[in-house]
């Protein structure tokens, strides 16, 4: 390992010795702090944001916002973690909840800012302290992430943002310091990461990839499900992974709400990303839109239809597209990560749930209807960690996020994810 790297791992453990001892009321103070700062930042931030991989400035600016709302949520939360007493035969029966140390968080380019501090900041909070390794073209969002915690009054070695490549991760899950690993990504990335943890018996949390379900009943508000549902697909162009991706319509207004989603879906076009008014850009890089279109023509070899055509516009630029693809179709089982969305057509409510799960991931489903016995009817059988009334999916710092099936484990955001990165230790005896 780079003797650069083995320093700050140094430094890391030094600040963790004293770190897990300090207050929870000191440390949502300096939390508090760094809220404020990205608050106070927020477009400039933003722009980082844009300049690495093509956010429109707005959606960059609002991302910034939203980790400073994340932040205000656990500087706010009453304290949690605890000592828990126990009632037992014993005279003493306790459970305390220890911070593991190092942990490492490998994390993606396409919210360079939210991905980051949702995961850092609660680790931080229950104790441990954090080295990242930040996708290969968001350098300047994790050095600038590093300096905020230390603008914010953080120790030295908190939070550090290490500049590594894939091949010295494996490395790093191997030092004896990092004791876990939050990893954002791929399904295949992800499984390496988690099998290079296991086999060093690090704790891993894998949020991958996703294909999400946006299923339109026939007594849905097709006005307000077209106008989010291309919002859905189609926010940060496409590359989120609980962006919709599949779009399950009941075949009884399928005529009706295509022609409002088509031309919902048609107002996003490709523009200047530092323009307040675009609502889409090019993507992160332009090998991804290579991969799409690579995707987008699997599609249609294997019967795909065209709805409205992925076509290039210039270097990593697409116009985005939409196609009719049947159940059966190899394209289901991948994720497109990126401005193109696919249509499939149910006879009844049945249907409409197999179509949702009839793929290998379970990150999340958006259900359309003013029925309450349909909504219950989705709510318990579609298989993700989050299924969304009426509304497209997003999360929120109060509610509990996480994937089922090649989604991933473990939990991002609320009070659940402070035990991710802990021990959980039990004291039990007598008192002489």
């Amino acid at each position: 390992m780079k003797k650069s790297i083995e320093n700050k791992l140094e430094i890391s453990q030094q600040a963790f010795s004293s770190w897990k001892n300090t207050s929870w009321k000191k440390k949502q103070k300096l939390i508090k702090n760094l809220a404020n700062i990205l608050d106070f930042n927020a477009e400039n931030f933003g722009e980082i944001i844009t300049k690495e991989m093509n956010k429109p400035i707005t959606q960059a600016t609002a991302e910034v916002k939203k980790c400073a709302l994340m932040a205000n949520y656990y500087a706010d939360m009453k304290p949690q973690l605890q000592i828990e007493k126990v009632k037992t035969d014993f005279a003493i029966s306790e459970i305390h909840y220890v911070p593991k140390g190092i942990i490492l968080g490998v994390m993606p380019w396409n919210f360079p800012f939210w991905q980051v501090l949702r995961f850092a900041i609660p680790a931080i909070l229950a104790g441990n302290v954090v080295v990242l390794k930040h996708a290969s073209i968001c350098l300047e969002s994790g050095n600038t992430i590093q300096k905020i915690f230390e603008e914010a009054g953080f120790p030295k070695g908190i939070f550090m943002h290490l500049e590594i490549n894939h091949e010295e991760v494996e490395e790093l899950l191997a030092h004896d310091y990092i004791q876990g690993v939050s990893f954002t990504g791929s399904e295949f990335a992800g499984g390496k990461i988690a099998a290079t943890a296991g086999r060093n018996i690090k704790k891993s949390l894998l949020e991958l990839g996703g294909s999400d379900g946006f299923i339109v009943l026939d007594d849905a508000n097709l006005q307000e499900a077209a106008k989010v549902g291309a919002l859905a697909r189609l926010q940060n162009c496409g590359q989120t992974c609980v962006a919709a991706k599949r779009f399950i319509i009941h075949k009884k207004v399928a005529k009706d709400f295509m022609k409002l989603f088509i031309a919902e879906y048609q107002k996003f076009i490709p523009a200047d990303p530092t323009k307040a008014d675009t609502k889409i850009a090019g993507m992160a890089r332009p090998d991804l839109a290579v991969d799409l279109m690579k995707q987008y023509k699997k599609a249609l070899k294997n019967k795909a239809t065209i709805i409205l055509p992925l076509e290039k516009i210039a270097e990593g630029i697409l116009k985005p597209g939409l196609i009719e693809v049947k159940p059966g179709n190899p394209i289901l089982q991948e994720e497109l990560f990126g401005p193109l969305g696919m249509v499939m057509f149910a006879k009844n409510d049945e249907e409409a749930l197999k179509m949702a799960n009839d793929i290998p991931f379970g990150l999340a489903n958006s259900i359309w209807t003013g029925d309450k016995k349909r909504q219950k009817y989705f709510v318990e059988n579609l298989e993700s960690g989050t299924v969304n009334i009426n509304k497209m999916t997003s999360s929120v710092p109060n509610l509990p996020f996480g994937g089922m099936k090649k989604s991933g484990y473990g939990t991002e955001l609320s009070y659940h994810t402070l035990q991710e990165f802990v021990n959980i230790k039990t004291i039990v005896g007598k008192n002489s």
